[in-house]
């Protein structure tokens, strides 16, 4: 049996497999700025450029020298990294550093709290949690509000000071044999409006997002995750989300007075007792990202951002704007909501905040919104731990360091890749359709193939494939690794360090050309290898 089990592959078989076939399937050994090095068949070391970059993990590259200091520094002074329930001073600086950058880069001054945990999905997760949390308080002092003024209502009607106008027994549908100008009449009306009203506030959250949105695979995160294949089996495990159209930011607008939440409330007018409509809230938040990464590299304008401001502050909806991918400074400023001028209630942060060597996330929330009391219903056992807050801090450092040096190389390497990929366009505008992104979050679309002569161009094309298959290629012809956009398959994703060089991009410019003629030529032998 022991035999047996060890020539299966038990971790990920099915992705393992799937790497096999596209040639990808190698152990890397080491790694530093953007390349990475595997020993071949041969015993011969291969270095490879890597674009992908930890699915933009890595802003600052493989094992940054400053950073694995830090974290031998660390370990060598024996620091406890699991000490929970005690001061953590480098978790302290971290959310202080984060809002020193937030407050820059917005102008503004109000705090946002931190609450830290293991992963992007997680921290996905930390926000939805809290925003329900914030809602459900606030539904509860709704309740009780509107408690006190039936109880008003009812002093009001016992001391003879007041009555049960006709028209509130009709808003609630009290049958008229029920009806009544006595204290019995209004425990009737008393009853229907409680029982309505649990009715109504029992209606589960709903959450917004954008089509093409991917905000992780756990089980709240995964329902705002477009991607039917990644979200429809578990959709009976959490409250749903509704996608709002990319290229329609007016129909946000739309669903908030569709599904408009109401309770009745009771109200004493000259004599009266009315029963009149309020709103409750019903949406738990509006979640994006500022640029879509598995989404195809689609970026939020000034446009949709200032109507996604407009539509969730008239709703009272709060706004999630998950930074995993997209912050760091990746974009050329640590926020890449600062740049289109959008200010959200809630920040998620994670990937290239452990430096590609610990794994960390936070959640910032806005301090008008923040529930202190959520410290008590919400936790993790590795969440905040004293390792990767600090190399967390010294990646803030690094990021920060010379007056904002990285944001301004991400910029700059940015609008260099962007002019090749443009160029690319130009010179085979039958092949490349489209470039999307900004900063060192670049997207390079490839137009449909599925009518191509080559048999394993069409097939892939035909089998939503196709990224992947080019992607082995340039892997295999030019040791070049980068991966599509998981939906959206014909879009390559660029996300390398702000260490990038010259001959990094000139390497990648002469692969994409050649990867360009084969698919203009319908070069077959060329493809392949053979």
């Amino acid at each position: 049996m022991a035999s047996q089990t060890s020539e299966l592959e038990l971790a990920d078989p099915m992705m393992l497999q799937w790497l096999s076939m596209l040639g990808v399937d190698v152990e890397y050994v080491q790694g530093e700025g953007n390349t990475l090095h595997y020993i071949d068949d041969k015993g011969e070391r291969i270095s490879v450029l890597d674009y992908a970059g930890g699915y933009g993990a890595l802003i600052l590259g493989h094992n940054h020298p400053e950073i694995v200091t830090a974290a031998k520094e660390f370990l060598d002074a024996r620091t406890p990294v699991l000490a929970q329930a005690s001061r953590q001073p480098a978790a302290s600086s971290v959310a202080t550093t984060l809002n020193t950058i937030l407050h820059r880069e917005f102008g503004v001054d109000e705090p946002y709290f931190a609450v830290f945990s293991n992963s992007g999905a997680e921290s996905v997760e930390v926000a939805l949690k809290h925003a329900e949390f914030d809602r459900i308080l606030k539904i509860q002092a709704l309740v009780q509000e509107i408690s006190a003024h039936v109880d008003a209502a009812r002093a009001a009607v016992q001391d003879g000071t007041a009555k049960v106008a006709e028209s509130a027994y009709v808003v609630l549908g009290i049958a008229a044999a029920d009806r009544s100008s006595d204290v019995r009449g209004f425990e009737r009306l008393a009853a229907g409006l409680q029982r309505e009203n649990a009715q109504r506030t029992a209606r589960p959250p709903l959450f917004l997002t954008l089509e093409g949105s991917f905000h992780g695979k756990l089980v709240g995160s995964v329902q705002l995750t477009h991607n039917a294949s990644f979200r429809t089996p578990f959709t009976a495990m959490a409250p749903q989300a509704r996608f709002i159209p990319f290229d329609q930011p007016e129909a946000l607008a739309k669903v908030f007075e569709e599904q408009r939440g109401t309770v009745f409330d009771m109200v004493v007018e000259a004599g009266e007792i009315k029963v009149v409509k309020r709103d409750f809230p019903v949406f738990g938040a509006f979640v994006f990202e500022v640029i879509q990464g598995e989404g195809g590299i689609k970026v939020v304008d000034r446009e949709l951002a200032a109507e996604i401001e407009r539509a969730c502050a008239t709703a009272g909806c709060p706004i999630v704007i998950d930074e995993i991918q997209s912050g760091m400074g990746r974009t050329g400023a640590f926020f890449a909501s600062s740049l289109i001028g959008l200010r959200a209630d809630y920040y998620t942060l994670a990937k290239s905040l452990g430096g590609g060597i610990a794994k960390t996330a936070v959640t910032l929330v806005r301090g008008s919104r923040f529930r202190p009391e959520f410290d008590l219903v919400h936790s993790s056992t590795f969440a905040k731990d004293t390792f990767s807050s600090t190399l967390a801090l010294k990646v803030l450092e690094l990021l920060e360091a010379e007056d904002g040096r990285a944001y301004r190389l991400a910029r700059e390497w940015g609008e260099r890749l962007t002019a090749l990929f443009r160029a690319l366009r130009e010179e085979f505008p039958d092949v490349v359709k489209d470039v999307r992104g900004k900063g060192l979050m670049l997207g390079l679309e490839f137009h449909d193939q599925s009518g191509s002569s080559v048999a394993g161009i069409r097939d892939a094309a035909v089998t939503d494939t196709f990224g992947y298959v080019i992607s082995g290629y340039l892997f295999r012809a030019h040791r070049i690794r980068t991966f599509p956009t998981a939906s959206a398959v014909n879009t390559l994703r660029f996300e390398p360090s702000v260490l990038l060089t010259e001959a990094e991009v000139d390497r990648l410019a002469v692969a994409l050309r050649e990867l360009c003629e084969i698919l203009r030529d319908q070069d077959e032998q060329r493809f392949s290898g053979s």
